[in-house]
C-alpha cells in the first residue's frame, strides 16, 4: 500500500494581492505541520481571481515574480510540494495558471488554463493548449483548472491515462444574489457542478481533489472523491481551514480512463 495525505487550502477570499500571498505561505506552514505531500490551493489564489465585474489592481508581473519567491521559500522550509492557483502574463496576455512548485522550492512546470469560461475571456484572453503531469514523492498527479474540470472531461481523462493517480481541481465560485446555498455536498438542488467532481472520478478510476475558497453562500465545497465515484470528506461550506486526506494511491487503478479509445 501507498498511502499519501493532501491538503486542500480552503482559504477566505483575500482581501489584496498582499493578503493572498500571506494567507498562502500560512497555509504552506501549516500543511507542512500536518504532514501533507501535497498543498493545493483555488484558482488565481495569488493574486485572486478577477471576478467579472469587481474592479482589481491591473496585472502586475513583478508583484508576481515576488510572490512565487515568497511562496518557493514557504515550500521549501515546510518540505511540502505546492499546486498555486495563479496568474501570469504572457506574450498572449493575462493566463488563468497553476503554479507546481516542488518540496525543494524549485518551479516544477506550470499548467494553464486550456479552456475558458465565456464570462472570462474578457479579462483573461489568453488560454494554455498543453497538459503537463508531474510528481511528489509516489504520487503522480495532473491539474485541471474550474471549468476545464467541470465541462471538459477529457482534461481529467488525459492525465489519468497517462498516470496520474490524483487529479486536482482549483476552481473558483461565490454565492450570487438569490442563488441556492447547499449544506450537504452534490445535494440534487444545488447546480451540476459537484456532482461533475464524482463523475470525473469514476469515470477515470482515479482521486479528484477539488478546492474552492470559502466564502458565505460558495455554491462549491472544496472535496476529495474516490475512484468509485464516491465521496470521502468535503470542507463544511464557508468554513476555512485545510482539508487533509489521507488517500490510497493503489485505489486509483485508472482502469476506466486507460480503456477509453475516443481520447490519444
Amino acid at each position: 500500500m501507498s498511502i499519501v495525505r493532501i491538503a486542500l487550502a480552503a482559504l477566505r477570499v483575500p482581501a489584496n494581492p498582499e493578503e493572498s500571498v500571506r494567507l498562502a505561505t500560512a497555509a504552506i506552514a501549516d500543511a507542512g505541520r500536518a504532514g501533507a505531500l501535497v498543498v493545493c490551493f483555488p484558482e488565481c489564489y495569488v493574486p485572486g481571481y478577477r471576478w467579472p465585474g469587481v474592479p482589481v489592481p491591473p496585472p502586475d508581473a513583478a508583484f508576481l515574480a515576488r510572490a512565487m519567491d515568497e511562496v518557493a521559500q514557504a515550500a521549501q522550509r515546510a518540505n511540502i510540494t505546492v499546486i498555486l492557483g495563479t496568474e501570469r502574463v504572457t506574450e498572449r496576455g493575462l493566463q488563468i495558471s497553476a503554479c507546481v512548485i516542488d518540496a525543494d522550492g524549485r518551479i516544477a512546470g506550470w499548467q494553464d488554463k486550456g479552456q475558458l469560461d465565456p464570462g472570462e475571456e474578457p479579462t483573461y484572453p489568453a488560454s494554455g493548449a498543453e497538459r503537463h503531469l508531474f510528481t511528489a514523492g509516489p504520487l503522480t498527479f495532473g491539474v485541471v483548472i474550474c471549468h476545464e474540470g467541470w465541462r471538459y472531461p477529457e482534461t481529467v481523462r488525459w492525465a489519468a491515462r497517462r498516470g496520474a493517480q490524483v487529479v486536482f481541481h482549483p476552481h473558483f465560485g461565490i454565492a450570487e444574489p438569490g442563488s441556492y446555498r447547499p449544506i450537504a455536498f452534490a445535494d440534487p438542488a444545488n447546480t451540476f457542478h459537484e456532482k461533475a467532481v464524482l463523475c470525473r472520478a469514476a469515470e477515470n478510476t482515479c482521486w479528484v481533489a477539488s478546492v474552492n475558497c470559502a466564502s458565505d453562500g460558495a455554491p462549491t465545497a472544496s472535496a476529495i472523491a474516490r475512484p468509485d465515484g464516491t465521496l470521502l470528506s468535503f470542507q463544511p461550506y464557508g468554513e476555512e481551514g485545510l482539508l487533509l486526506a489521507d488517500i490510497e494511491l493503489d485505489e486509483a487503478t485508472r482502469l476506466l480512463a486507460t480503456r477509453c479509445r475516443t481520447v490519444p
